[in-house]
């Protein structure tokens, strides 16, 4: 059984990360898989000393006045510590995506070029109160042949502490080292922050959360980013649009989940469709509970809108709360999607081709739709299995990043001694 090695400061936990992700990239397939199921298994057994773990953090929540929606993500329970499991269980039947031949191909010297996928060595991970984090992220590392250092939020600690307390007691019956995880404990901003200045140590950092989280470490960090994004995420119902499509991706844009990054939150209508079937939206708005906050003729069309503020076009609302902009033309929605944006999920309800054709070709986002809600940009809805994040950055992984994101390639060359 390995030892796990005593490690205090975030620089000591980089460098034992570090000397992990080496073992690691020497392991196999099966190895790799064994040791997820024997995490998976573990998390089954020692269910009650990570919910003991988490009651700690909710009543200290609770106790600091964080709201219901915060206190949902920060909540175990058995059952949402058997979905750790078994998403542990799904990343197992994934395909590696470490040692795949990308391309090859023999010079006229005869030397052998291959491309070859690799792990990107240490990731260091940064995300708010989400303990489902600590799980997911870990697999996904581990798989791609990736060692990991968790900083999660401080109001989840003791629930992350013991999550990844059982990850290593699981890990110290396989071949993959101990040391590849890595939970940082301290509360010391300052000692967190080396974390993001440790290029020699860490090849990676991503953050997961709010704006002002990824903001901070985007300014902060001279390791690479990969960004996760916020998303103030667009809806724009045509003049073409049939009346229960367009209803129907709506509220399921805005309804399903209002707290995550691809819900909607703004609503941009044509004038001609909004006049027509203004009574059919607001019959939806008011059943579903959604509140509206919108420009001049959004206030005067639907009776419930409230003035919408500057904050209501470039904040996510987390919701139940859609800002509406009222518009005469495609090209008037793609203007305002370009201003507010966050290059994130963007979709288009209409039967008109040539609308269709300039709203996909002119709009900047990771994720764009046509006819269909927001809600799919994830790693499982769209058949990627499970996701560390998603990215609304353009270099190296763009939207839901799924295990090939998490690596990169070397190129290897085989010869018989050839010289230049």
């Amino acid at each position: 059984m390995e030892q796990i090695k005593e490690v205090v400061t975030v620089e000591e936990q980089a460098i034992a990360a570090k000397a992990g992700a080496k073992k690691l990239a020497l392991l196999t397939t099966a190895d790799k898989n064994e040791a997820l199921l024997a995490v998976a298994e573990q998390l089954d057994k020692d269910y009650e000393a990570i919910l003991t773990a988490n009651d700690k953090d909710m009543k200290a929540g609770e106790e600091k006045g964080f709201d219901a929606a915060f206190l949902d993500r920060l909540k175990l329970t058995r059952e949402r510590i058997e979905d750790f499991a078994n998403g542990l269980k799904e990343v197992v039947e994934l395909e590696d995506p470490t040692g795949q031949v990308v391309s090859e191909w023999t010079l006229k010297n005869g030397l052998h070029v291959s491309r070859i996928t690799v792990g990107l060595g240490v990731i260091g991970m940064i995300y708010e109160a989400r303990p489902n984090v600590t799980a997911d992220a870990t697999g996904l590392a581990l798989k791609s042949g990736n060692a990991i250092v968790l900083k999660g939020g401080s109001s989840a600690i003791h629930t992350n502490t013991a999550i990844v307390k059982v990850i290593k007691k699981a890990l110290q019956k396989t071949k993959v080292p101990a040391d590849a995880v890595q939970l940082i404990q301290s509360t010391d901003r300052k000692e967190t922050a080396k974390l993001f200045t440790m290029k020699e140590h860490i090849d990676v950092l991503i953050p997961r959360g709010g704006a002002s989280l990824i903001q901070a470490v985007v300014d902060s960090a001279t390791v690479p980013v990969l960004e996760t994004g916020v998303g103030n995420c667009h809806m724009y119902i045509d003049k073409t649009a049939k009346v229960d499509m367009a209803l129907a991706t709506f509220l399921n844009a805005k309804t399903d989940r209002p707290a995550v990054c691809n819900a909607l939150e703004t609503l941009i209508v044509h004038r001609e469709w909004l006049e027509a079937n203004k009574d059919a939206l607001v019959q939806a708005l008011r059943e579903n509970g959604i509140q509206t906050h919108g420009d001049e003729s959004a206030v005067e069309l639907l009776p419930d809108c409230t003035p919408a503020t500057e904050g209501d076009w470039t904040d996510e609302y987390l919701s139940l709360d859609v800002a509406v902009r009222v518009v005469d033309s495609v090209e008037e929605a793609i203007g305002h999607i370009d201003r507010y944006g966050t290059k994130h999920s963007e979709a288009i309800i209409s039967e008109d081709d040539e609308a269709v054709g300039k709203f996909m070709k002119a709009i900047d986002a990771a994720a764009l739709y046509h006819n269909a809600s927001t809600r799919f940009t994830d790693g499982h809805a769209l058949g990627f299995g499970a996701e560390i994040g998603i990215s609304t950055q353009k270099l190296h992984a763009r939207g839901p990043m799924g295990l090939p994101a998490l690596t990169t390639y070397k190129y290897v060359m085989k010869g018989n001694g050839q010289t230049r």
